[in-house]
Order: C-alpha cells, then sequence, then structure tokens
C-alpha cells in the first residue's frame, strides 16, 4: 500500500470514529501517523529529477505575499511588494501531484497569504483551500503553541503543565511520542493546546502566518451577505470588475505585512521622502545597515558613518500609518467593534 492510500485510509478512520473520551487515545494516535505520512509526501524524491524540471521564484523586494487565484504585481508606499500567483496548490499539492512539493516550497517563504475567493460560490472555496494549506504545514492567523519540547538522550518523559488542559493529556501525549520513536523528552505545556498542535511542535516544520481572505464579485450578491462576509475576521470584500473597496485592500495587505517604512535625513536639510528603507515587524532602527542603505541609493550617508548604528545619520524616523482613513472613496470598512484583522 503506498502513502497516498495510506493518508486516504486514515483519514477515513478518524471521520467515522466518534470523538469522545474513550476515543481520545485512538484518535491522537491516527493523527500522529497522518503527519507522519503528510511529511513523508512533501519530503524531496531521492531519484535525480530530469532536466528543466525545477521550480523556484527569487525572493526580492521588502516583502513577500503568496496569492491564490489572482496574479498581479505592484508597489506600494514606497515598499517593494512581491506577489506570488500559487495556482498549483489547489491542484492536489497536499497529495504531491505534479509540481505540488516545488510550490509549496515558494508559498512557505511568504509574509502573507492573500485567499481570493468567489463571493458568489459562499464557503465552499475557502474550506478547500483552507484544508489543503493546513496539510502542507502552513497555519493560518495561528500563533506557535506555547509548548516547550526538548527531546534528550535519557530519562524517560518529563511532562508537566502550567494550566489545566482539556484537551492533551500525559497518557495521549506519551502516545503520541512513541509515535515518532521519542522515548526520552521533556515536555512543558504553558497553554491549553490540543493534540494537533501538540503533533506540530514535535515535527517542527510549521510555517505559521497572517492570511487575508479577500471576498471578489460582491457586485453579484446582496448588500445583506456583502455585509456579512465583511464581518467576519480577517476579511476584505471587493469587487475587480467594478474596482470596488481595491484601496481599502491595499491598507489591509499593508497593515497585515506590518512594515515600517524610515527616511533618513541628513543634518540640517529636510528628511528624503523620495525613497524610504523598509524595516520589518520587530525590527527597530538599530537594525539598520550599510546594506539597506546601499540599496535604497543613501550612498552618500555611508561615507558619514562614524558609528555602526544609525544614530550618527541623524536619522529621523517616520512611521507610516498601516490604517487607511475611514472617509475612503469606494471603500468598505467594517463598523467599529467588528472583528476585521489579525494582530
Amino acid at each position: 500500500m503506498g502513502i497516498l492510500e495510506k493518508i486516504s485510509e486514515i483519514e477515513k478512520e478518524i471521520a467515522r470514529t466518534q470523538k469522545n473520551k474513550a476515543t481520545e487515545y485512538h484518535l491522537g494516535l491516527l493523527k500522529a501517523k497522518l503527519a507522519k505520512y503528510r511529511a513523508q509526501l512533501l519530503e524531496p524524491s531521492k531519484s535525480a529529477s530530469s532536466k528543466g524540471e525545477g521550480f523556484d521564484v527569487m525572493k526580492s523586494g521588502d516583502a513577500r505575499v503568496a496569492l491564490i487565484g489572482f496574479p498581479s504585481v505592484g508597489k506600494y508606499k514606497g515598499a517593494n511588494i512581491q506577489l506570488l500567483d500559487l495556482p498549483g496548490i489547489i491542484e492536489g499539492a497536499a497529495q504531491g501531484k505534479g509540481r505540488g512539493r516545488q510550490v509549496i516550497a515558494v508559498a512557505r517563504t511568504a509574509d502573507v497569504v492573500i485567499m481570493m475567493l468567489d463571493a458568489t460560490k459562499g464557503e465552499v472555496q475557502r474550506s478547500l483551500l483552507e484544508k489543503e494549506l493546513e496539510s502542507v504545514g502552513i497555519r493560518l492567523n495561528k500563533h506557535k503553541p506555547n509548548i516547550y519540547f526538548k527531546p534528550k538522550k535519557g530519562g524517560g518523559i518529563s511532562f508537566n503543565s502550567t494550566v489545566t488542559l482539556t484537551q492533551c493529556s500525559e497518557k495521549l501525549v506519551q502516545l503520541i511520542l512513541h509515535e515518532y520513536k521519542i522515548f526520552n523528552a521533556e515536555v512543558l505545556f504553558r497553554e491549553d493546546c490540543s493534540p494537533d498542535e501538540f503533533i506540530d511542535v514535535i515535527v517542527g516544520n510549521r510555517v505559521y502566518m497572517p492570511c487575508l481572505y479577500v471576498y471578489n464579485k460582491i457586485d453579484q450578491i446582496s448588500m445583506e451577505e456583502v455585509d456579512r462576509l465583511a464581518r467576519k475576521p480577517n476579511s476584505v470584500v471587493i469587487s475587480c470588475g467594478m474596482k470596488l473597496n481595491l484601496d481599502y485592500l491595499l491598507e489591509m495587505l499593508w497593515e497585515y505585512l506590518a512594515l515600517t517604512c524610515i527616511y533618513t535625513k541628513k543634518r540640517g536639510q529636510r528628511p528624503d521622502f523620495t525613497d524610504a528603507i523598509i524595516l520589518r515587524k520587530g525590527a527597530s532602527v538599530e537594525h539598520v545597515g550599510l546594506e539597506d542603505l546601499w540599496a535604497c541609493g543613501k550612498r552618500s550617508h555611508i561615507a558619514q558613518l562614524q558609528s555602526p548604528l544609525p544614530a550618527a545619520l541623524h536619522c529621523a524616523t517616520v512611521s507610516v500609518t498601516t490604517r487607511g482613513p475611514h472617509s475612503r472613496g469606494n471603500c468598505w470598512m467594517p463598523p467599529p467593534g467588528s472583528p476585521s484583522s489579525f494582530m
């Protein structure tokens, strides 16, 4: 029996097994086996690939966005944003079909996923795409589980938790670890996590990234449905045909990327707003290096450096507003208090 057949059998077994206290250990083992087989599908083939079958996209710009179903390219707020159209992800990539492995490798390097959906088709597309991405280890709008896990050479399995666990028990954790041939490890749960989240920690190759769900063709549905979709978390409603709400989509994309523009200023002169240094979330002005200055054409500043820190440049920092004004034309924004963004 091949890997695909084994995956299919396990998925059927999980589907027909009732979820209760008596079956939680059995389901936990099945999920562990399923994760192992899916990981094997994503591993590079040992046989030499034929010439010309490679697939890769050179990473460029200040951020990368994986765009599913709607190819585009552009520059926004002074930052070069690389948008990748990845149709292969919805064509059985999780089962290793076609160039699925190569496409997934590119998708996992993105900073944000934009999932383009047809507003006239309900939630069918969204469910299918989420399942496909989940199968290949991409976790959308989720944070990494707060679980400390460290394999050891001896001493057995040490299990502790700082919170009350309602989804995992010590016995289930041990069964899952034994499935992965791990008999000595230290495990500490700092939050109430599910067996799936614990398996993700063991596997260790999961990617956690924000996702923006974009519903297109809102001009073909009722206003009530538009309002319902727009109020869903991490969602934006647009119409490409009628160019509705596209400005707000760009504003939300900028917010999800969490980029900051830094504008340099020479002593005694006005700030240079023609080109910016782009910082990612969590970075500060101290992270600006010579490469950043050279890339944005600030070569005259490099000669003035007296220390490795940008303070010698007498820089003035300007944070670009990440959310657009509520009065923008042709722009629908959710009312205050409704869930609309992933932070």
